[in-house]
């Protein structure tokens, strides 16, 4: 009955505090989730505060046309309402694209976000990906032009790794790809990396100027919004219409709608929590030097080490209650580590000192 799905993988998602309580018998309070790229500080007071506000509305479906939201991220881009289409985190608008370009081929990176690849390999798309696992823009082009694929993945910040294309590559990259080709330009990890390096930092007004262009971004990250589950899409207004047939009404909840509002106000907020990440990142670089251990500069709020045996040292800190990702299924010794608080980057760091 579901042989097209027999060789598609489920995506791995960071191991929940439960199962640990479960399988280690740790209290939660006792456990630190450093897999899923979550954001430790969580989101705004201000945010909590308005979405406790309006809790007896959970029975009412939001305004389906996100009108406040949307003219507050026109606001944000200085762009219009007609520019954005809202998604159940940006992974969803990712999914209307490819459902709707339902591509032959789709390039990618050799390492980047996975639902790349699951949500290509549902519509039978062949996925072809550069020899380097990082993005390498002429690998890139040397690809495009012998395959012509539909679709074209650009994660900048890349997500599992964490480097970075400079903006000025990626429009010189867009500049070479014909109209016909739909580029998605993923910056979930945006806000870190144009706060730590300003080269990085895309214009997406100039972006979606190329008729086929598509940027994601999401609220999960720098706004601390990942269990309220919201993400947009930014593009032409053709593109945008065309996204729009394909989107469930009411695909975002009223709670999490009100929590985007309000987590937009508080920029201050978010800023802080982005210089605290990467203060807090410097433990981990200071760390791997010490150890002798190589690692990727990153552009976001996790890092990855190249730790030998990492599978097994992954297995120790799980038993010790602390939750990072192990990379070893992407063939290579190494742990993906979000950047937590102050207090649980200190513990992780002893800990791995003492079992490393």
């Amino acid at each position: 009955m579901f042989e097209k799905l027999k060789d598609l993988k489920v995506y791995e998602a960071g191991k929940p505090i439960e199962l640990v309580v479960r399988e280690f018998g740790i209290k939660p309070n006792e456990i630190i989730k450093l897999a899923s790229n979550e954001n430790p500080y969580g989101p705004s007071p201000k945010v909590i505060e308005a979405v406790k506000n309006i809790a007896h509305l959970m029975h009412r479906y939001p305004d389906d046309s996100f009108f406040e939201l949307k003219e507050g991220l026109a606001k944000k881009f200085s762009l219009e309402d007609k520019n954005f289409i809202i998604g159940a985190g940006s992974d969803q608008v990712l999914e209307f694209a490819i459902h709707g370009v339902a591509p032959k081929k789709v390039l990618m990176a050799g390492i980047t976000f996975a639902m790349y690849e699951i949500y290509s390999k549902q519509v039978g798309a062949e996925i072809l990906k550069t020899p380097s696992s990082m993005h390498n823009l002429d690998e890139f082009l040397e690809i495009y032009k012998k395959e012509k694929p539909e679709i074209i993945f650009l994660c900048v910040p890349n997500n599992p790794l964490g480097e970075c294309l400079d903006a000025d590559e990626v429009y010189d990259f867009i500049e070479k790809i014909d109209n016909d080709t739909l580029v998605i330009v993923d910056g979930a990890y945006q806000e870190f990396a144009a706060y730590k390096d300003a080269k990085k930092a895309l214009d997406v007004k100039r972006l979606i100027s190329y008729p086929n262009v598509l940027y994601t971004g999401t609220f999960s990250k720098a706004y601390g919004l990942g269990g309220m589950r919201v993400g947009y899409g930014i593009a032409n207004e053709e593109i945008i219409r065309n996204l729009h047939k394909l989107r469930p009404p009411f695909n975002i909840t009223t709670l999490s709608l009100k929590a985007a509002l309000e987590a937009l106000k508080d920029e201050e907020w978010v800023r802080m929590g982005i210089e605290n990440n990467f203060k807090e990142m410097q433990k981990y670089i200071d760390f791997a030097r010490e150890k002798g251990f190589n690692y990727i500069d990153s552009f976001t709020n996790f890092i990855v080490l190249y730790i030998p045996q990492s599978t097994e040292i992954a297995d120790k800190l799980l038993k010790r209650g602390i939750i990072v990702r192990n990379m070893a299924s992407y063939g290579f010794d190494a742990l993906r580590i979000t950047i937590g608080k102050p207090e649980e980057n200190d513990k992780v760091i002893n800990t791995l000192r003492e079992i490393s």
